[in-house]
């Protein structure tokens, strides 16, 4: 070999070893500094806590809500798909009218949006509390009263946030659907109703329940309850709605639709 050639030689495996030891250290900078990729989408904890805070949470309607599964859509900022609401209620009818009790029953989370079901979305004609059963001995028994079964239909509010969802709070989420949705119950059923008597009215407004309020009065006034238990007293079906632990605990008695006694200890 040649004095030239091997000095080329020596040159190039120099040159080897100079960008074997320059990858080696890079990769062990990658393994004990990672590199910090931005963040994107709502991680999995806040989602878990939205659905914690947020499923069967009861709300009050502030708008008509149409039927059908697509209901009515929102934006960051809580504006309301004006065009697209009134579309669907041409095409589907109403759902529920302003001022009626709702209760969220399913969150789903997609890239961009967040889709709360109200009342059973599509699925139901009854109120929610109707599907609930009692049994004893292999049989069972609807718990609400079936006689007068109101027929409510569902729908949903779409929080379409335009890109990545980000890690929202609930407080954040309830005061972006302020607009469609009454968390606080400052307008329920009652408000929107001449059929009221205005006891019931100033009760409702105050979060209080008296003898005469029905279910959903009630819901709007207190929300859902802790416990609810059935029996048969004196030969009637009642029900009891129970809020809050001992030693505070408002007892809350039906008597089919309307409430027969108020009992706060």
């Amino acid at each position: 070999m040649s004095a030239r050639s091997f000095e080329t030689s020596a040159c190039h495996e120099r040159a080897t070893r100079k960008w074997r030891k320059q990858t080696l250290w890079m990769a062990i900078a990658f393994l004990v500094v990672p590199i910090a990729f931005p963040k994107e989408g709502m991680d999995r904890d806040t989602r878990i806590d939205i659905i914690r805070g947020l499923l069967r949470e009861v709300a009050v309607t502030k708008i008509p809500m149409p039927r059908g599964k697509r209901g009515v859509r929102v934006n960051a900022k809580g504006k309301l798909d004006q065009d697209d609401a009134i579309k669907e209620l041409r095409s589907n009818g109403v759902a529920m009218q302003p001022g009626v009790p709702a209760e969220i029953t399913k969150i789903e989370f997609k890239a961009n949006q967040i889709i709360f079901e109200l009342n059973n979305g599509g699925r139901s004609g009854k109120k929610w509390y109707q599907h609930i059963e009692i049994g004893m001995g292999g049989t069972t028994s609807p718990m609400g009263p079936q006689q007068q079964a109101v027929t409510v239909f569902g729908s949903s509010v779409t929080l379409d946030y335009g890109k990545a969802l980000p890690d929202l709070t609930i407080p954040q989420v309830k005061k972006i659907l302020s607009g469609v949705l009454d968390f606080e119950r400052h307008s329920p059923t009652v408000l929107y109703s001449p059929n009221v008597t205005p006891a019931i009215r100033e009760a409702i407004k105050n979060h209080n329940v008296i003898v005469g309020m029905d279910r959903d009065a009630v819901l709007s006034a207190k929300g859902t309850p802790d416990r609810r238990v059935r029996e048969v007293r004196n030969g009637d079906e009642q029900e009891d709605w129970i809020y809050g632990t001992p030693p505070h605990v408002l007892f809350i008695t039906f008597d089919g639709e309307l409430v027969v006694s108020v009992k706060q200890y």
